[in-house]
């Protein structure tokens, strides 16, 4: 291979580096009009009915946002839980008869698109009882745009380290 030949191919790979690691956004029309309503507020109408059905021990109502999928992962303090059964499984003692459930609310939602079928949103969870915090912490999904709403197909949990001054409201 020639001086020349070798240069040209490390051009070639240069540009071929550069064109894969552009990023190309999608969007709104020229008119104004978006065929994907504001991503954030959506996500933040879906955590929020996720949170009034945990807050009220509807174990079905809070999983209803999740996809029901056995490709549906979730990873949390537990480590990896795969399929929409086996997370349900997994909540499922928190919605017993008797069980103790703090409340939870959800900080901090912010939210983006990966595209016209999936989308990003990143948040903080916080669970309290009686004017006490007793967990907290970010969390990241994963969603997918299916025929009409969004559904999480990863959700990664992490808490907080206990904080003492953190621990009250």
């Amino acid at each position: 291979m020639s001086a020349r030949d070798r240069n040209r191919a490390r051009l070639a790979f240069i540009l071929a580096i550069a064109v894969g690691g552009c990023r190309i956004e999608s969007r709104a029309p020229a008119d104004g009009t978006d065929t994907i309503p504001d991503i954030a507020t959506q996500v933040k109408r879906m955590l929020e009915r996720s949170a009034e059905a945990w807050n009220r021990g509807d174990l079905e109502g809070f999983m209803a946002d999740y996809l029901r999928a056995p490709t549906t992962t979730y990873v949390g303090s537990s480590g990896l839980v795969v399929g929409w059964e086996a997370i349900h499984a997994r909540y499922a003692p928190l919605f017993e008869a008797g069980a103790t459930r703090d409340s939870l609310r959800f900080e901090g939602i912010s939210a983006r698109l990966l595209g016209q079928e999936h989308a990003l949103a990143t948040a903080r969870f916080v669970l309290h009882r009686g004017g006490q915090v007793t967990g907290r912490g970010p969390f990241t999904l994963v969603l997918r745009r299916t025929e009409d709403e969004w559904k999480i197909v990863h959700d990664q949990s992490a808490s907080d380290p206990p904080d003492e001054e953190a621990s009250s409201e």
